[in-house]
């Protein structure tokens, strides 16, 4: 695959890039380590983690589209998009070390206190998100060059899943001096730091270049319609919706198997340690791989081995450490290959409204598929506790061995299905690389004639 239109430089990949470590620094610790922060340092139930992670998560997930909206019709100097990253860096630093703190209450007061908390993280979170997932469909319009800022933001997210994945838990253990709840305290407030500098700095180094036809005639309604019409992004919703409710339930229930099933929570580290190099392994391949098959083909074969790796783990020992790390490794790097090309495909799609209807609503386009993001998260944030109340979890105590087959479902069968339903949901997806490059050079041949006439 290859494009014509608009190169950006090292820098601003970079720059950019930068942002997502940023906002994933919390995001990979919401997915990995927030479920078992509540049960066994918080104090919640998995029965109430999981209520609450559902439905905070379905009405926080509202917020998208409407947050997209709102940055479609932001007009600033810096342009609708990036000063939703300087505005909102520190409220999001604030908001995410209060959401990580165990506070001296009541247990109905402390309950009411995490509803609070996490709805507030949610909502900052997309306040800051959306803009910044729609700035890939406007800093460029060249289909490869969209693909190298994606690999760019996917490697630095995945740099900051192997910090949290490696070195989180260390972490809470020596800066907490024993004690958990201070531990997440101070190193949620260490992440909240860096996080607030890097989107500063993704603010600074990037530049908004795409605008709509300044002649377009649109409206939130009109917006809202077009989505509906639009084959791509309907089947780009449900591909999202299975990959977060896969990853939720694969990434919140990996501590526990350790914890429990293996006998061992800092083998953690080095299960991490070792699969995230290999998914950083698998983000760099990706461009490459996408030049050669497209995007649609990649993301399938990405998905299908993935929920094939992730199902295997079912018949490996917890305690066979070798077996269970070189089978992640082969996870990761099919997985990792699928990262930078979600991202693009959002944008993909984006373009392929404005071809269809010659109107671009691009945050509001993205942000109705990040709807689908959070929902995935929620649905699979809430059913990985859910099933392990049912099998009978309790936290920190000796499992039963009913607990520790639900642990070991979880992590392997149940979420491996979830992969294998992203597969079979792209098959739906119409977009393929041949499609892709035609919309590209009819949108930059459209966008050449709109400055000419202005």
């Amino acid at each position: 695959m290859s494009g014509t239109g608009i190169k950006l430089s090292f820098g601003e990949k970079f720059g950019y890039g930068l942002g997502d470590l940023a906002a994933n620094l919390v995001f990979q610790t919401v997915m990995a380590l927030q479920m078992i922060f509540y049960t066994d340092t918080f104090g919640l139930t998995a029965a109430q983690a999981g209520t609450m992670t559902l439905l905070v998560g379905l009405g926080a997930a509202v917020f998208n589209p409407v947050m997209g909206v709102i940055a479609d019709r932001t007009h600033t100097r810096w342009g609708r998009f990036r000063p939703w990253l300087l505005w909102t860096a520190v409220p999001f630093g604030v908001i995410v070390v209060l959401t990580f703190t165990t506070p001296d209450l009541s247990p109905s007061a402390k309950l009411i206190y995490a509803w609070v908390t996490y709805l507030l993280l949610r909502l900052v979170y997309t306040a800051n998100n959306v803009p910044y997932s729609a700035l890939t469909g406007v800093m460029t319009d060249d289909p490869t060059e969209r693909n190298s800022i994606t690999s760019f933001r996917q490697f630095f997210a995945n740099i900051a899943g192997f910090i949290v994945g490696s070195l989180a838990i260390p972490m809470v253990a020596i800066l907490g001096h024993g004690n958990n709840a201070r531990g997440f305290q101070a190193t949620m407030g260490l992440f909240s730091v860096i996080g607030a500098v890097l989107f500063v700095v993704a603010f600074a180094v990037t530049r908004e270049r795409i605008e709509p036809d300044p002649q377009q005639n649109t409206s939130v309604k009109r917006d809202l319609a077009d989505l509906m019409k639009n084959g791509p992004w309907i089947a780009l919703f449900v591909v999202t919706n299975f990959y977060f409710i896969a990853l939720a339930m694969r990434n919140s229930m990996m501590l526990p198997y350790f914890k429990y099933c293996s006998g061992n929570q800092f083998l953690y580290s080095w299960f991490n340690g070792f699969g995230l190099t290999a998914i950083l392994i698998g983000v760099a391949c990706s461009t490459a791989f996408t030049k050669r098959i497209g995007r649609r083909a990649l993301f399938f074969w990405s998905m299908l081995l993935t929920g094939i790796f992730n199902c295997a783990l079912y018949f490996l020992s917890p305690t066979a450490i070798v077996p269970i790390i070189l089978l992640e490794v082969a996870r990761q790097f099919a997985f990792g290959c699928s990262g930078p090309v979600l991202w693009a495909m959002m944008a993909d799609v984006a373009d392929y409204g404005e071809w269809k209807t010659g109107r671009r609503a691009t945050a509001t386009v993205i942000s109705a598929v990040v709807f689908a993001l959070w929902t995935g998260l929620a649905i699979g944030g809430a059913i990985a506790p859910w099933l392990l109340s049912y099998y009978g979890y309790q936290a920190n105590v000796q499992q039963t061995e009913h607990a520790l087959l639900g642990i070991r479902l979880i992590a392997s069968v149940y979420s491996g299905a979830a992969f294998l339903a992203v597969a079979v949901s792209l098959l739906f997806y119409s977009i393929s690389m041949k499609r892709n490059l035609a919309i590209s050079h009819d949108l930059a041949e459209r966008r050449k004639s709109h400055h000419s006439a202005s």
